[in-house]
């Protein structure tokens, strides 16, 4: 009987709060649009790397892993934050600025695409790798159909209509996984990595005139230009830094190490950096058009902060340890035996990530306040740490070293950017340390069942390893859902009608 009240509560919740115009209710339907896209995406991703991992040679993913990490050099260089900028801008919609959003973009990236093209042999030369040439310059033709998507994409991040971004994002992802999947049955090398990798975002591009219609003009309104620019210098720099703190350790591995081990640690990594973007993008692309609404009211923005980030806690404390714990037998699951080899490397990414999520939340709001100066602190603060730690750390740990940094230099930025919000929006720290309280120690319990049975050889195989932690670290996750939910239940119908009575004051 209670197990059936529970379950018609949450249920009419849940109902409740995806209804109305309420920025609670735009944002969890913008969430569900964008996490069913994303799961069915990520999924097929999985599904991908687990056959393509029998299909090709390590060295592909290890070649592949630093066309990537190039790739991302161009991409950081071209990234201005001008579709950030039209969803923050009050002018957004207004096409004078769309239009001059879209020829910002689009002219860096040819520019900058020219330049690398230009560098690649250079670049093949510097790892010893003639065919990294023709690679990049294919690869990266990526960018131009990224930055050459429908002026009209931005509207849709900007109106919380995110069932079309989802078509055009995950949709976009879906076809270049199955064209990559097709090439490396008939191809069995890297050329097929790198021509799905392109194929992903054509197909965005044509995807995107397809659901927004609407051609850039040639015609530039030079004073929207500049506006948008004045938001750009705020994120300026931000892009080359966060190139730093996620691709430096495969640069400095692909110096140190043989490609086969290279591309064992990338594999191995992807493994939870796929879905980190994938709650980083949804989490930035629902919170920020509906905390840029109320970015005025700090009290409004603090409770959203604590609210995301208890969710948060209670699913990534026991996912981190999850993957920590089982590490080993999940890469022999997935990808084959001799990928357990880099299950160190994994297991210290899963703490990466999940500081990687948590601070994407605190970016967030920093951004709808608009000072993303102080995220660029933290991020300047964070590269310095990752650029004097990955080298020493990788040499003498080997690849696990280079995650180690990592870790160390997300916790930095982290913490740098918490202390910050304290002053900005009156944040209270022990408020903020206590969402982290309850799912800490339930995973503590979950550690010690964990490692008894272990030490008592209850789950010496892969299958049943994994099916213990998941089960232990499932039920730790559920019972802290379930305690949170009560509160939780009780507060969001009072936050429901002042969301209401805000948006309609504004």
């Amino acid at each position: 009987m209670n197990l059936t009240g529970a379950y018609q509560r949450t249920r009419g919740f849940i109902r409740d709060a995806l209804k109305g115009e309420a920025l609670r209710a735009k944002a969890m339907r913008g969430g569900a649009w964008l996490g069913s896209g994303s799961v069915a995406e990520q999924a097929a991703r999985f599904a991908r790397n687990m056959l393509l991992t029998r299909l090709l040679a390590p060295n592909a993913f290890g070649t592949m892993a630093i066309v990537l990490s190039s790739a991302s050099v161009v991409q950081t260089l071209t990234d201005v934050g001008e579709r950030a900028a039209i969803i923050q801008s009050p002018h957004g919609d207004e096409p004078r600025y769309l239009n001059a959003s879209w020829w910002l973009g689009f002219a860096r990236v040819a520019v900058c695409y020219a330049i690398i093209c230009a560098l690649a042999p250079w670049i093949a030369h510097f790892y010893g790798r003639p065919e990294l040439s023709g690679l990049l310059r294919l690869a990266l033709v990526s960018v131009l159909f990224n930055g050459a998507m429908s002026p009209r994409c931005a509207l849709i991040q900007r109106h919380m209509k995110l069932g079309r971004w989802a078509v055009i994002t995950n949709g976009g992802g879906l076809c270049g996984v199955a064209i990559t999947v097709i090439l490396s049955f008939f191809m069995r090398d890297v050329w097929a990595l790198a021509i799905g990798y392109c194929s992903e975002d054509a197909s965005r591009f044509v995807l995107s005139y397809i659901i927004c219609p609407g051609r850039p003009r040639l015609r530039i309104d030079w004073h929207a230009t500049r506006e948008l620019l004045n938001f750009s210098r705020g994120v300026f720099g931000m892009a080359p830094l966060n190139l730093i703190i996620n691709r430096s350790d495969i640069f400095v591995l692909g110096r140190l190490f043989s490609l086969s081990s290279l591309g064992l640690y990338s594999m191995a990594v992807n493994l939870v950096a796929t879905p980190s973007v994938f709650i980083t993008n949804m989490l930035g692309q629902t919170l920020l058009p509906a905390m840029s609404g109320i970015h005025q009211d700090t009290e409004r923005l603090n409770r959203i902060l604590l609210e995301v980030t208890s969710w948060l806690a209670l699913l990534g404390l026991p996912a981190t340890l999850l993957v920590a714990l089982s590490a080993p037998s999940m890469l022999r699951l997935a990808y084959g035996a001799r990928y357990a080899a880099a299950a160190g490397p994994l297991a210290v990414a899963a703490g990466v990530v999940l500081l990687t999520v948590l601070n994407s939340l605190l970016t967030t709001l920093l951004f709808s306040r608009g000072v993303p100066g102080v995220h660029r602190s933290a991020i300047a603060i964070t590269a310095v740490v990752m650029l004097a730690a990955v080298y020493p750390a990788a040499k003498l740990l080997g690849p696990v070293g280079a995650q180690i940094a990592a870790l160390a230099a997300n916790a930095i930025g982290y913490l740098y950017q918490i202390l910050r919000l304290r002053f900005l929006t009156g944040l209270r720290l022990s408020q903020y340390g206590s969402t982290f309280l309850a799912p800490a120690l339930g995973c503590l319990a979950a550690l010690a069942v964990v490692l008894a049975s272990r030490r008592l050889a209850f789950a010496a195989r892969p299958i049943p390893d994994l099916v213990l932690s998941f089960v232990c670290c499932t039920l730790v996750a559920a019972a802290c859902a379930t305690a949170h939910l009560r509160t939780w239940n009780r507060q969001s119908r009072a936050y429901s009608r002042k969301d209401t009575e805000s948006a309609a004051a504004l």
